[in-house]
């Protein structure tokens, strides 16, 4: 989906992965949710990822891309993320402190170890 304003941010996810789906979906119902682009990895078309992701890259974390272009992922993204969402925008400050970041970055990487399980075909 293309915006005619900059987005707040671009969320890269795994639309291959139902538990991620869901979880986008969740976000995506959201008021705000409109100022931020969604882009699924697993069905987009290349050029959609923009500079500097390759979609193996996409799928293998969550991404965001940050209104001035720069890229995170993992915890981090979610940080990114919750930053630009209103009713979550407390939570993504939290989530942004070094210590805090680095908790959720550890559990994150277990999550993804597990992930695969999910992950459709």
């Amino acid at each position: 989906m293309i915006q005619a304003s900059q987005p707040a941010c671009t969320v890269y996810f795994d639309g291959g992965c139902p538990l991620c789906r869901r979880e986008i979906a969740h976000y995506r119902a959201l008021p705000g949710a409109d100022a931020i682009e969604w882009v699924d990895a697993a069905g987009s078309d290349p050029v959609e990822l923009g500079p500097g992701l390759a979609r193996d890259t996409a799928l293998a974390r969550m991404h965001v891309r940050r209104k001035d272009g720069s890229l995170v992922s993992g915890a981090a993204a979610f940080a990114a993320l919750w930053s630009s969402m209103p009713q979550y925008a407390r939570l993504g400050r939290i989530a942004s402190r070094p210590t805090v970041l680095a908790i959720l970055e550890a559990g994150y990487r277990g999550f993804l170890l597990v992930r695969c399980i999910w992950r459709a075909p």
